[in-house]
């Protein structure tokens, strides 16, 4: 039984974990890795732990009171967890684990002094380091100290820190059990901590070394600033040394305390240049053993180095896999797509195969590499042209990788070649019909596919989406299409150019291009406010809809009165737009006609804050206020020299932009529509998995990508253990901000607007729809809890398509992801909404209820109070 409750640390390594927890599992590894020096020590196990919880039978109840409290009452949690541990720390330790205890105390020596160090099943792991969450306690002398100390190491479990990080990363407390490492105390000249990789900037390449005197508590504590030392390449490129009057020792009976640095010694540094490249040489192979970047304790005792801990830095972005050893440049799809949250497998691997351009996955979000570009001059600016007009951070940023002497290779630009095809497209004519003309083969496209797959299951299914995947492209690469879209592009690029040169007229295409036709998703928000006239007139389904939950509220809506008429035209709407949703370019994310309550706030948003008739009204206002604005900018022309021309040349422009500028919208519907019907296929087939008893339940196979979906339907076996890590994996990956741009040695980068033309305070982003709106802010992450009244501004995250049912009742709005040409641009043009996105930090650095102005024409906004 002893065996079972204590293990020499040199017995463990990353199996072990369930056994001896993160920090014992990674010392173990440590401690057998060549030339890496681990103090001896061993583990108190898991199975001591789990004996006193199973000694201790109020403990149940205090857990099950602490997984019901809610996550917001800190001070709930506050005294659970203080009485949790109370409950432990009086615990007696069972006999025969304090036998096993003390007994590895003399094989280590009873007279030494130890640390006595927290070691959690939920900590120092690839997904969650726990970092400094649970106790350490050092120069431990004696068994009954030792003893005591453990006691305290399973009751810091329970530290409102370590319950709060656990529910933040989404870990049952259950499941999270205690060990205790016992390591023989080394007593260092100097002591820090090493990062493999800049734990700000990402940067692989790039080692830092934070060092004092001492013991390393003093700067864990904060008592002292560290010694900096940055190593790049096998060379120290910087180095800041603090002043350092304070260290941490050991006192002569246990415990430790602070002394004063003797005056000589204040102003050296606590290591040599040598010694600093030879820790970052031990940590590179640390860092190699594990597989990714480390955060590395570390104490230097006689001139050598001993490791005390090393942990996984689950802040770093991951890097896109290559192989190829070459630099390279990746820009976030999320950003263009404004949908910046992770994605899972499924999701993103059709997206994979389904995207024109090849796309790299890391931290569940897609990347498409453009060092191949930005290296031949003409290709660079081609990129740094279009990128610039859509969202200028990602521009800066590139700009920032390019100033980099060698990092993206320079290569001339490619010989032309002999002609081929057809030569270029003919000019395309301002024609309407076009536009009807592709939407209807968008429709027809759509129909097909959904007459198709009825009869398609098992492996030909998948077969037939894979072919069905290449249309998929071939209706997305449509040159026509693409023709449209770009003369809706250019024709609002060229009026707000030429009319800022002539007129002195900032963005006057926002006010042009009100109410343009064929706008699917400036429709769809209108679209609601006519759901919302047939729920108005009556009382009852208005207050059954305030109080709806569940999404089976459609079946109960008949049995109110006026209630069938309202069911209709919910239906009615989701027929038409049920398969969008938050975040729709993951096809695993649940659509409108799988969740329909997720409309419902929108909806009684629109009940409160608008009349009957309001959807008509608003598109005929947007339509007169275009007219108008073309009048003036007409008349004032006429009154310029050239003026006739000048005229004449606008109005070709104006006309064009109506009626390009709605289409794009459209493509994004159209690839929407495609998905949702192979959710369902797909959804069908995970289904017939969970009845063949391969999978728990269908929303499971959301953990594979297609590929591997496609081979557990061949094979009618899944490997559950690789779900159960995906989900982990994806849950650490929600809590990854990912950057704009991200270069193969992990640095991210997100650019900077570099403006001095704003007040001071303002902050600063792109503007994309003009005008200037004061309001109370609303700071809404989840559409789902939107609670707007008329004249509010919103402040989110980004916004897709499936935003636009809110745009109709606020007065402007406010985004840290975006650009000129995404969704929530074209949409807030559409409507009329002042608009700033791409401010970096929007939903912290505005607090919700606050009043502020927002200056969409100039692009910054003020906080008002």
């Amino acid at each position: 039984m002893n065996a079972r409750y204590v293990w020499d640390l040199r017995e463990t390594d990353e199996t072990r974990v369930a056994a001896v927890g993160g920090k014992g599992a990674h010392l173990g590894a440590l401690s057998r890795i060549d030339g890496v020096r681990v103090p001896d020590g061993f583990c108190v196990t898991t199975d001591a732990f789990r004996r006193v919880v199973a000694l201790t039978p109020s403990l149940d109840g205090l857990l099950d009171r602490l997984s019901r409290a809610d996550p917001d009452d800190r001070e709930a949690t506050r005294a659970l967890g203080a009485e949790i541990r109370r409950t432990i720390e009086a615990v007696a330790v069972p006999d025969d684990v304090a036998e096993a205890i003390t007994g590895a105390l003399v094989r280590f020596g009873e007279d030494e002094a130890y640390a006595v160090r927290s070691s959690a099943t939920a900590e120092d792991l690839p997904t969650a380091s726990f970092a400094g969450q649970q106790d350490s306690h050092l120069n431990v002398t004696g068994a009954a100290e030792v003893l005591r100390h453990v006691v305290r190491c399973w009751a810091s479990l329970f530290t409102e820190r370590a319950v709060t990080y656990r529910r933040r990363n989404g870990i049952d407390h259950r499941t999270v059990h205690m060990a205790v490492v016992v390591q023989r105390m080394v007593f260092p000249e100097a002591a820090g901590v090493l990062f493999t990789a800049d734990p700000v900037t990402g940067d692989r390449r790039t080692a830092t070394v934070d060092a004092g005197l001492g013991l390393g508590e003093a700067l864990v504590s904060g008592l002292v600033n560290p010694d900096v030392f940055t190593v790049r390449d096998d060379a120290v490129v910087s180095a800041a040394i603090a002043v350092k009057r304070y260290a941490v020792r050991p006192l002569p009976g246990g415990g430790t305390h602070e002394v004063e640095v003797d005056a000589d010694r204040r102003e050296r540094p606590a290591l040599t240049h040598a010694q600093v490249l030879r820790l970052v040489r031990l940590g590179r192979r640390i860092e190699a053993r594990f597989g990714r970047p480390q955060d590395i304790e570390w104490c230097l005792v006689d001139d050598d180095f001993r490791i005390v801990q090393s942990r996984p830095i689950t802040t770093l972005f991951p890097v896109p896999e290559t192989g190829d050893g070459d630099h390279h440049v990746y820009v976030s799809v999320g950003h263009q797509q404004m949908m910046t949250d992770a994605m899972k497998p499924l999701g993103y691997s059709l997206w994979q195969l389904t995207a024109m351009v090849p796309m790299h996955e890391a931290g569940g979000r897609l990347f498409v590499d453009v060092t191949r570009r930005l290296a031949s001059p003409a290709s660079r600016a081609a990129l740094l042209d279009v990128i610039g007009k859509g969202d200028p951070l990602i521009r800066d940023a590139l700009e920032t990788v390019l100033a980099r002497d060698g990092f993206v290779p320079s290569l001339p630009d490619p010989e032309p070649g002999p002609a081929k095809g057809p030569g270029a497209p003919a000019p395309l004519a301002t024609d309407p019909a076009i536009v009807t003309a592709l939407i209807e083969r968008s429709r027809a496209s759509v129909a097909a596919l959904e007459r198709d797959i009825r009869t398609k299951t098992g492996p030909e299914l998948f077969d037939f989406l894979l072919e069905a995947f290449e249309e998929h492209k071939r209706v997305l690469g449509d040159p026509l299409s693409f023709q449209v879209l770009t003369a809706g592009m250019e024709a609002t690029w060229w009026l707000n150019d030429r009319l800022h040169e002539w007129l002195g007229e900032k963005n006057a295409a926002d006010t042009l291009t009100l109410s343009a036709p064929d706008n699917i998703t400036s429709e769809m928000g209108l679209a609601l406010l006519d759901v919302a006239d047939a729920i108005r007139p009556h009382p009852e389904v208005v207050a059954f809809l305030g109080g709806v939950e569940d999404d089976d509220f459609l079946d109960e809506l008949p049995k109110l009165p006026g209630g069938s008429g309202a069911r209709d035209a919910i239906e009615a709407y989701l027929d038409r737009y049920g398969m969008r949703c938050v975040g729709e370019i993951d096809i695993t994310r649940p659509r409108w006609r799988e969740r329909p309550a997720a409309l419902v706030p929108a909806l009684l948003d629109n009940v409160r804050n608008f009349g009957p008739g309001a959807a008509e009204r608003r598109f005929e206002q947007g339509r007169r206020r275009a007219l108008e604005k073309e009048r003036d900018v007409l008349t004032r022309l006429r009154a310029l020299p050239d003026g006739e021309r000048k005229a004449a040349e606008t109005k070709r422009m104006i006309d064009r932009v109506r009626t390009f500028v709605g289409y794009r919208e459209y493509p994004k519907y159209g690839i929407v529509s495609r998905s949702f019907v192979y959710k369902r296929a797909l959804l069908e087939e995970a289904e017939r998995l969970v009845r063949a008893g391969a999978l728990a339940r269908a929303e499971d196979v959301f953990s594979l990508t297609f590929q591997e979906f496609h081979e557990a339907v061949r094979t009618r076996r899944v490997d559950r253990g690789l779900v159960r890590r995906r989900e982990e994996e994806f849950r650490a990956y929600r809590a990854l901000t990912p950057p704009r741009v991200l270069t193969s040695d992990g640095e991210a980068l997100d650019g900077s607007y570099r403006r001095d033309d704003v007040p001071a305070g303002a902050l600063v982003g792109l503007p994309v729809s003009a005008g200037t709106v004061e309001g109370r802010a609303r700071v809404v992450l989840d559409m789902e809890e939107a609670d707007l009244e008329a004249g509010d501004i919103l402040v989110t995250a980004f916004t897709d398509p499936s935003w636009s049912p809110v745009f109709v009742g606020i007065a402007g709005l406010v985004t840290e992801v975006g650009g000129l040409m995404t969704h929530g641009a074209v949409i807030a043009r559409e409507y009329g909404l002042p608009a700033v996105v791409g401010l970096d930090g929007a939903t912290r650095l505005i607090r919700d209820g606050q009043r502020i102005r927002v200056h969409g024409t100039d692009g910054y906004v003020e906080i008002l109070s």
